[in-house]
C-alpha cells in the first residue's frame, strides 16, 4: 500500500510544491496539506497518515512547532514517521528532533525539496522506522569539528571519515557498504575503529550510533541557529 503523507507548511507555494513532488513519487500518496500546528494535529487524528512532512516553524508562534509536533507524536502516535523541513543547518535543531531517538525521524533542508529523490528517500526511511539527515548538515558538522583545535577527527583515515559522514546520516551498515562500495565486514571494522579513536562507547543499534555521532560532531557547533541559515 502507498505511504500516506500529510504536509504542513505556512508557505502556500512550498506546500503545493511538496504535494506535487510526493504525488509523482512511486508508492507515496500525499493526503492533504495544512498551514499551522493546530490544523496539523487535527488532521493527524482524522487521517492517521503514515508520515508527516512538516516545516520547523509554523503558526501560531513561528518557533519550533515542527519539532514540538514530532516530539508529541512519539507519545500519541509512535508509528507515524516525521520528516522535518528546515532552512537551518544547525546541530541544535537536529539533536532536539532526535532527543527521543532517531527512529522514524528525518531532518531535510528546504533547498533539497526540489530534489524529489531525496524527499522521497526521507519519507520512505522514516516509514520503515529508519532515519535520515541531510548530507549537507553532516558536512557542516564534520567541517566545524575538523577545524576545532586538536580535533580527534585528525586521527581518522580518509575512509573512516567517509564512513563517519555516512553513519551520521542514519544509514545502516548495509547502506554504508553499498554507498562506499565496501563489504559489510569492512564497514563494521571502520565503525569500530572510529568509535575507539573518538572515545565513543560502542552502540548496539543504528539509532544510538547516530545520536552518539551527532553529539560528538555537535560539540564544535556553538553558533546559534540564525547564524547557520542556508537558503
Amino acid at each position: 500500500m502507498a505511504i500516506r503523507v500529510v504536509v504542513a507548511d505556512d508557505a502556500f507555494l512550498l506546500r503545493e510544491a511538496v504535494m506535487r513532488l510526493l504525488a509523482d513519487a512511486p508508492g507515496i500518496e500525499p493526503v492533504t496539506a495544512v498551514a499551522d500546528r493546530a490544523t496539523l494535529l487535527a488532521t493527524i487524528d482524522a487521517e492517521r497518515p503514515d508520515v508527516v512532512v512538516t516545516d520547523i516553524r509554523m503558526p501560531p508562534t513561528g518557533g519550533d512547532e515542527g519539532i514540538a509536533v514530532a516530539t508529541g507524536l512519539r507519545e500519541t502516535h509512535p508509528g507515524i514517521g516525521v520528516v522535518i523541513l528546515s532552512q537551518y543547518a544547525a546541530a541544535s535543531y537536529v539533536l532536539r528532533l532526535f532527543q527521543g531517538g532517531s527512529t522514524g525521524r528525518a531532518y531535510l533542508l528546504k533547498e533539497r525539496v526540489h530534489h524529489r529523490g531525496q524527499l522521497a528517500e526521507a519519507v520512505r526511511a522514516v516509514h520503515q522506522s529508519g532515519s535520515y539527515i541531510d548530507p549537507k548538515i553532516v558536512e557542516v558538522l564534520v567541517e566545524g569539528r575538523a577545524r576545532a583545535e586538536r580535533s580527534p577527527l585528525g586521527a581518522l583515515t580518509p575512509r573512516e571519515l567517509e564512513t563517519l559522514a555516512e553513519l551520521a546520516q542514519g544509514k545502516s551498515n548495509a547502506a554504508i557498504a553499498e554507498s562506499l562500495v565496501l563489504t559489510k565486514r569492512a564497514v563494521e571494522k571502520h565503525i569500530n575503529s572510529i568509535f575507539m579513536k573518538l572515545g565513543l562507547a560502542a552502540a548496539p543499534d543504528v539509532s544510538s550510533r547516530v545520536m552518539a555521532t551527532l553529539l560528538f560532531l555537535a560539540e564544535a557547533d556553538h553558533a546559534p541557529p540564525q547564524d547557520t541559515l542556508r537558503g
